[in-house]
Order: structure tokens, then sequence, then C-alpha cells
């Protein structure tokens, strides 16, 4: 019978990584005990044993790109984790009780961390590269483009569901003259939006999307619907359409993936994104039968890539300006999340889309903004 290590060194045959290899993307293995733990364990075990420093790889990202591109993520789920994708089918993770967990966990890790990490208007979603060469032209680009495919138009009162730091609010008030009403599940940004955005016409609530009231001239969503469960997809497009005045659009700015799912990855929903999961153009699609136009949908994935290295090149470059309010494990956590992440849009098994959606269709039809 083959030992975990053969069994793992076959998985990799053809993928162009070699186990203790020279080249870049090989893996360097620091503890035998890596393979029975990561036949054992799956992807969780794989981004743990990462963490406890177990295996290194000098370009990480590149060695995870091979990985996916050979589907070898899959090959190494155990059978163990049938048992959570069936509680996914039969809990709804992404309840009023859970809704708040992810701001807990993730977002309120500390302001000082993201501040040096991203850009300086410290938007935590994809930067648009098309004609940008710097993280900072590339998440201005892309609150741009939000506000020109809404129309946005000084006086318009924006809607903004998983409003981060404020950082589109802000955007949107700055450039546009437009009023802001933002609702975010995590208290640390809406402290910090608060504190920054005083001197706007902006409105920064803790506050679950179910309990949003009113009516705007256009409501956008920019990197939260990936927390809102498939169980609940329905629920949050019944709140939008029916908090969307006649006439207006609704962009919906989100991570898509290629095919329907109820989870994520298990190591993601452990150490970054609890009870998160990426919806399908399937799932999305169904979500707003009877209720929306679709008017435009806009995939730019690949720029996802771009940013979170970018990401990671700022999170490494400050790193001991924050490294004594976490520890090295913390840091060993982050490289892997944003790297994978990064090779996750870069082998393309992620994607980014803009939606553009009405309640009644554009009269003559909706001109694509690109």
């Amino acid at each position: 019978m083959p030992n975990a290590k053969s069994v793992i060194s076959s998985m990799l045959e053809g993928t162009g990584i070699t186990l203790g290899g020279t080249a870049d993307h090989d893996i360097v293995i620091h503890n035998d005990a890596f393979y029975d733990r990561v036949l054992s364990g799956g992807t969780l075990a794989f981004g743990e044993s990462y963490m406890d420093g177990w295996w290194d790889s000098k370009k990480l990202d590149e060695m995870i790109t091979l990985m996916l591109q050979a589907d070898l993520d899959k090959k190494i789920e155990p059978w163990k984790m049938v048992i959570p994708v069936i509680k996914s089918y039969l809990l709804n993770y992404q309840n009023k009780t859970k809704a708040f967990e992810v701001g807990e966990k993730h977002y309120d890790i500390g302001n000082d961390l993201y501040k040096r990490m991203l850009d300086k208007r410290m938007v935590y979603t994809c930067g648009y590269w098309k004609n940008a060469n710097n993280l900072d032209d590339a998440q201005e680009a892309k609150l741009d483009l939000i506000c020109k495919k809404i129309g946005l138009k000084s006086g318009d009162h924006v809607l903004d569901i998983g409003c981060g730091w404020g950082s589109f609010a802000k955007f949107a008030a700055e450039k546009y003259g437009a009023k802001v009403t933002g609702v975010n599940n995590s208290k640390e940004q809406c402290v910090l939006a608060n504190d920054q955005l005083k001197k706007f016409d902006i409105e920064i609530r803790v506050q679950d999307y179910r309990e949003i009231t009113g009516q705007y001239d256009h409501i956008v969503s920019i990197g939260m619907f990936e927390h809102v469960g498939v169980k609940n997809y329905r629920t949050y497009m019944e709140v939008a359409q029916r908090s969307l005045k006649d006439g207006g659009f609704f962009l919906l700015h989100t991570i898509g993936g290629n095919r329907s799912v109820n989870r994520t990855n298990p190591w993601i929903d452990k150490y970054i994104f609890p009870n998160s999961m990426l919806p399908s153009a399937k799932q999305i699609s169904a979500s707003i039968e009877g209720l929306f136009v679709m008017e435009d949908w806009h995939n730019f994935g690949a720029d996802y890539d771009k940013t979170l290295m970018a990401w990671h090149e700022n999170f490494i470059q400050h790193w001991d300006e924050i490294k004594d309010q976490y520890n090295e494990r913390f840091k060993r956590m982050w490289v892997f999340y944003l790297l994978t992440c990064a090779a996750s849009f870069r082998s393309r098994k992620n994607q980014l889309w803009q939606i553009v959606l009405s309640k009644d269709g554009v009269p003559g039809g909706y001109t694509s903004i690109r």
C-alpha cells in the first residue's frame, strides 16, 4: 500500500510542481508529517500546515495557480467534508444571528492592518486596472466606473449595502455631490467611516441588510454579496427591489464562481470569511427573476489577481509596523489568504462581476460602460 508521500507525489505529476524541487514554485517540506496531515485533512490541513511552517514555496501564488489549473484542490478533499456540505443544505449559515460573525472575525481584526495594506481610500474590493498602473488609480477608476454605470448625479441618494470604511460613499459625495447611506455588519469599519466622513452628507450604520427601510435613487453593493448565502439571495434581492426607486439602478459588484455551490473552501471559512460562499451566474439569475431586468453583466475577474498581489506587496512592506499586534502564524495565514486568492483569479476559477439591474428595464436600452 503506497504511503502518503507517494500518493501526494503522484497527485502532483503533470502539474509542474516538484516536492523539494529547485524551481520557485516547487514545495519545500520542513516536516514529514505534512503528507499524512494533508491526505487526511484536505485543503483545510494544507492551509493550516503552511500556517504552522511545515512547508514553503518561494512563489506560493504560482504554485497554487498550477494546482488549481490541475484541479488538485478537488482531489485532496477528503470524504469527511461531505458532512459540512450536507449541513449547509440543512442550515442557514448566513441568518441574522450569524450575519455579524464575518465582521467580528475578519473586518474587525484591526484598522491599522487595512490602512497599510489597501490603497489611500481603503477600498477592500477589486480594482479596475484597464487604464491604471497602480493600486490607488485602479481603485479610483473602479469607484468612478460604478458611479458612471448607475448614472449618478448631484443630489442623488444612494444606498451602499456593505459599505466597508465608506470609500464609495466618500467618492460619490466628493466627486458627484451625492448623498449616501451605508449599512455594514462591521462595527470597527463603521466607527472609522463615521469619524472620517463627518463633513459629507453621509450616514453609516451598523445594520443587517434585512432591516433596511426607505427608498433610494440608486443602490450599490460592492463586495458584500459573497457573505449573503444562497438561502438568502432571494431575500437580498427583494430588499433591494423594494428599496430602489422607479428609474434607478442597482449595481451588484461581487466575486463569482464558475459552478453553483452552497459552501466555501473550508480553510477560507475557518480563518478568513466565516459563513461565506461565492454565487454562480445561475444562482444570481434565479434570485433576480421577476424582480429586476438585467441591463449589463461585466466580468473583470483577471483584475483581482493584480489587486491581491498589490495588497500582498503592501502587507509585506509594512509588516514591521504592525507585527507587534499579531504573530508569525497570523502573518503566514494572511500571506496564504492573499496569494491563494490571487491564484484563484489567475487560474480563472473565480470571477469578478459588476451587474447593473433596473426594476422595469431602460426605455430604448441601457448603454454599457467600460
